[in-house]
């Protein structure tokens, strides 16, 4: 019996179990889907961060440690691929002779690396000029000196004579930052920047040159590889490699510190990695929600003859315990189904968007995600299916079935005003978590756990559901009491039965509400997810150009007195601007920041400057008052703060002379907060007038020059000026600058997840609407009939049928898209932590929400065409077949 009742149920309720089976399909692609690129993500960070570092670990060994024993004894740990010695001398100056004059430095650092050094760790040098291996110098260095390939320079270390050095070739270290850290210090002590005079030795010459002076040999670290195999993610990476180093320590007895590069790229990256996790919780769970509702609806549309079925068969004398079998086997069949569609729906996706059905991880990794979604997606049948018909099992009885189950009065919720209280609940909710010092994920460096305030995570779906559950209460209230405006709003289409068209609407009005809140709730995720795609997009893009400052920018080495006029010789083939930045550094107090000095009328010109950037007034009015008052000087919030300023106080900052390189006192009035400015770090700096700070410390030379090409040949217009400038300037464009700025969220592209999600958005909104109304109205095809005989023609029978679809798009949309437009803002503000810096506004994805719209009308207007069809057939044939 079994088998005829499932062979009974594909070919008469095909249509009812193909809808139930796409809508359960739907929730496991999507669960599948975002689940493996998760995992995909986390593991495309973790290699990033490898990657990402040129030497692992940096051990430095201490006072009267045994060099040779303790890297005997690291090459010999497991997991270590090379271990190899550096030694490290400061130096008392640097000389060169070049065009009759003699240049000199100040304090530099002297480094001895092995041979093939560069070879062993090849992200740590990159040859600019001459040769690769030998005699090296930095190139800021080789600027400050006027040095070149086969130059003579002088080295001065203490208590020994200058040696004279000839040079092989200038290098650039990416990495200086990290090659010259303080190992073992916290990293709140650690310098703001490398040294400003590097010179690279061969170990001989290294150990020639400092034998004999005194203090000069400081410390020497043994710089390792690692090739031990990581966990993907992120976190558990940087507990393996913290607790490795740490074993490392304590295995030296104290004679070495780790200073641990590789578990500091991985600290970064696991913050990034739980963001991830939180952007598939906010932006996938509800779609998955979503599908699982709309499985629950279609197999509510079938409702009425479910329970007619099992009326017949309880007459027939079949057993209670027999008829939930057979539900239970209607149930296997929808969640088999759908899960299988289900999977191959989402290895689909994974081949056309990443190139592989296992979004290019390995199978131990993909396959639990499978596994999960197959089996949610049978528990999304049995509740959607199997539930309903155990519970009309033991609470209807036959007399029941007979007649057709009317609901009346409002439901509980509705008399407690549950919709409002979940309202109030999200605006406080949101109003607590998004307050100062709000931090969604909380990371404290060096410690491997992470905190997350899951709080934040109610707010955005109270507002869901009370939202869904208002636009619920509204839509039944219009049905119920809005008669006579039905009628109007039905008279064009179905003439003089308007008004029976009006009471089938207000007869049907909890169905009707419940698929304008189910197509709602579809627009509302796909107006959230494309708009905070969109601003991402949009962020990533600012966050680079703060970065880099411009589509181009020229670097000058410090120190260089480079004068505005240089900014002409690179005025090239797609070069639109050249605008000179000043880059100097102030003392307030005893606190040193970075001054930039900019021309106000014309720094837009090279450059966007936002609104979001500064405070106290908009960018246009702040570069206004720098115009007008060449003293006014716009200052960061922790300066405001910490020296309690007002606008218009007077600040002294001393800033060195260009001339006699001694410091004087300039005094400034302070006109606004600049939060963030092209090429400004992160930290506390001063943005001042251009020509104001020449004047007072007798230099206009340039730190730097801004160049617009007009978002366009950015990568060409950056080569050719390299080939031009050659070590007098470092040349970087936007288009490097996009993969190494921001989180490594940026780096993975997050556009991958939401790309799955708008897809999905746009078939679940067309489900919603179309798949619906389609089912609804298949279920009143014996109302159409008898609407046929007593005279109804399929002119008024087709717009009965298009009223009620134009009425549930106009409804759903317009609903859809105020509550999508109030999530996205929630969105937006509790997931600020993805964001640097903050979006002024959301990007409203235009194109992209007018193709959904446009998906759910098509869908909505072919099922009600489709339905009207139909209801033109036969009453009799129609009705002999019901």
């Amino acid at each position: 019996m079994n088998f005829a009742w499932a062979l009974g149920l594909a070919r008469h309720r095909t249509g009812r179990l193909l809808a139930a089976a796409a809508g359960i399909a739907m929730a496991v692609a999507l669960v599948a889907a975002l689940g493996s690129f998760l995992t995909a993500s986390k593991s495309t960070m973790t290699e990033r961060a490898v990657r990402s570092v040129a030497v692992d670990w940096q051990v430095e060994l201490q006072p009267g440690a045994d060099a040779h024993r303790i890297t005997t004894e690291i090459r010999r740990t497991p997991g270590i691929r090379t271990a190899v010695p550096v030694g490290f001398a400061h130096s008392s100056h640097f000389t060169a002779r070049a065009q009759g004059t003699t240049q000199t430095t100040g304090p530099g650092v002297v480094l001895g690396l092995p041979d093939h050094y560069s070879r062993t760790f090849p992200g740590e040098i990159r040859t600019l000029a001459g040769a690769s291996e030998g005699i090296l110098l930095a190139q800021q260095t080789a600027s400050n000196l006027h040095a070149a390939p086969g130059d003579t320079i002088g080295v001065g270390l203490p208590g020994s004579p200058t040696r004279q050095l000839r040079v092989a070739g200038v290098v650039d270290l990416p990495q200086a930052d990290s090659l010259f850290q303080k190992v073992g210090a916290p990293a709140q002590s650690q310098p703001s920047a490398p040294p400003d005079n590097i010179l690279l030795l061969p170990p001989a010459v290294f150990r020639d040159l400092t034998a004999h002076a005194s203090g000069a040999a400081e410390s020497t670290q043994i710089h390792i590889s690692r090739d031990a195999r990581l966990p993907a993610d992120p976190t558990s990476a940087f507990g393996t490699v913290t607790t490795a180093a740490r074993n490392l320590e304590a295995r030296t007895s104290g004679a070495a510190l780790v200073g641990d590069n590789l578990g500091a790229a991985l600290d970064s990256a696991r913050q990034d990695a739980l963001y991830a996790q939180l952007l598939f919780l906010f932006l996938g769970v509800p779609g998955a929600v979503l599908a699982a509702a709309l499985t629950a609806c279609v197999a509510a549309a079938g409702g009425e003859r479910r329970r007619q079925e099992q009326g017949l068969l309880r007459l027939r004398g079949l057993p209670p315990r027999r008829i939930a079998a057979l539900s239970a086997l209607e149930a296997a069949l929808v969640g088999v189904g759908g899960g299988l569609i289900g999977l191959g729906v989402a290895a689909l996706t994974g081949r056309l968007a990443f190139g592989s059905a296992s979004f290019q991880t390995r199978a131990g990794v993909w396959a639990p995600w499978y596994a999960a979604a197959f089996l949610m997606g049978l528990a999304v049948a049995g509740a959607a299916v199997l539930v309903p018909a155990l519970r009309d099992l033991r609470t209807v009885t036959v007399a029941d079935t007979r007649r057709t189950r009317r609901r009346t009065g409002a439901g509980w919720w509705m008399r407690c005003g549950l919709d409002i209280v979940l309202l109030v609940g999200s605006w406080l909710v949101f109003r607590a978590s998004a307050g100062n010092r709000y931090a969604l994920v909380l990371a404290p460096e060096g410690v491997p756990s992470i905190s997350v305030s899951y709080w934040a995570f109610l707010g955005p779906a109270l507002l869901w559901l009370g939202s869904s559950l208002l636009l619920w209460r509204l839509s039944l209230l219009a049905l119920t009491h809005g008669r006579s405006a039905l009628t109007r709003l039905a008279r064009p289409l179905a003439s003089n039965l308007a008004g029976t068209t009006a009471a089938i609407l207000s007869r049907r009005r909890r169905v009707l509400a419940r698929s304008v809140v189910l197509l709602a709730l579809a627009v509302s995720f796909a107006v959230s997810v494309g708009t905070f795609n969109a601003t991402y997009r949009q962020q990533a893009e600012v966050d680079a150009r703060l970065t880099n400052g411009a589509d181009v920018t020229v670097s000058e080495p410090p120190g260089a007195r480079t004068a505005p006029s240089a900014g002409a010789s690179l005025r090239i083939d797609g070069v639109r601007h050249v605008e000179p930045l000043q880059h100097r550094f102030a003392y307030v107090g005893s606190d040193l920041q970075d001054l930039y000095g900019v021309r106000p009328g014309t720094i837009t010109s090279a450059t966007s400057l936002q609104d979001a950037y500064f405070a106290g007034g908009s960018a246009r009015t702040l570069m206004d008052r720098l115009a007008r008052r060449p003293d006014a000087l716009l200052v960061s919030e922790e300066t405001v703060h910490d020296f309690q300023l007002a606008p218009g106080d007077t600040l002294n900052l001393r800033i060195q002379d260009g001339r006699t390189k001694a410091l004087r006192t300039v005094p400034f009035h302070y006109a606004g907060i600049a939060k963030e400015f092209p090429t400004a770090p992160k930290d506390s700096f001063f943005v001042a007038n251009y020509s104001y700070v020449a004047r007072m410390t007798g230099s206009d030379a340039v730190g730097a020059f801004l160049i617009d090409t007009g978002g366009t040949h950015q990568r060409q217009v950056a080569a050719q000026l390299r080939q031009r400038l050659g070590t007098r300037g470092t040349v970087t464009d936007i288009t490097q600058t996009r993969g190494t700025v921001g989180t490594s969220l940026t780096a993975v592209d997050l556009s991958g997840l939401t790309r799955i999600e708008l897809v999905y958005a746009v078939l679940l909104a067309a489900g919603a609407g179309g798949l619906v109304l389609a089912l609804g109205l298949a279920e009143r095809r014996r109302t159409f009939a008898i609407a046929s005989v007593l005279g109804a023609r399929p002119r008024q029978l087709r717009g009965m049928v298009l009223t009620e679809a134009l009425l549930t798009a106009a409804a759903g949309l317009c609903g859809g898209s105020l509550i999508g437009w109030a999530l996205s803002h929630m969105l937006v503000t509790v997931l600020n932590g993805v964001f640097d810096p903050p979006p002024a506004s959301l990007a409203v994805p235009g194109t992209y929400l007018a193709l959904t719209g446009l998906a759910a009308l098509t869908a909505i207007l072919g099922a009600a065409l489709n339905g009207a069809r139909r209801a033109a057939r036969p009453a009799v044939e129609e009705l002999r077949d019901l």
